[in-house]
């Protein structure tokens, strides 16, 4: 079955371009065992700005990295973990350890961010990042024109 999708002219809205970004697939591909590292994210577009949330559980806000350079917002996250245990009498020793890392790029709308105004806040597992719009950027709204 086709999706047909309703779409103004052939001009991308400010969400449907943060959406498609060209440094990479903006949702990934879906997901398999190999890739389970990959968060999950939302994007979220209000009238004042875009919320980007990446589903992190288990991390502290010192794992991630985030970055900007010009308009592409890369979040990224490495984290380490090691356990081991000895046994003096036994003679038996158990070692482990994960290494989970991961980044994912987003090309933000050009003239669109106030770059010196981004947030970013971890708690409950969720990195969310506060993407302020510029004033011109923000939806207006609909002005009656008075015919003289």
């Amino acid at each position: 079955m086709a999706l047909i999708r309703k779409r103004k002219a052939n001009v991308p809205s400010t969400m449907e371009r943060l959406l498609e970004g060209n440094i990479g697939d903006f949702f990934g591909t879906p997901a398999s065992p190999m890739d389970s590292t990959i968060p999950a994210v939302n994007v979220k577009e209000e009238e004042d700005e875009f919320e980007i949330q990446v589903a992190a559980p288990g991390m502290e806000k010192e794992d991630f990295n985030i970055s900007l350079d010009g308009n592409l917002l890369t979040v990224s996250s490495e984290r380490e973990e090691k356990e081991e245990e000895e046994a003096k009498e036994g003679g038996y020793s158990r070692r482990e350890f994960s290494y989970q890392s991961f980044y994912r790029t987003f090309s933000l709308p050009e003239n669109t961010i106030d770059s010196e105004k981004i947030l970013a806040k971890y708690k409950d597992g969720i990195l969310r990042i506060k993407l302020p719009k510029l004033e011109h950027a923000k939806k207006r709204p609909i002005r009656k024109i008075d015919i003289s």
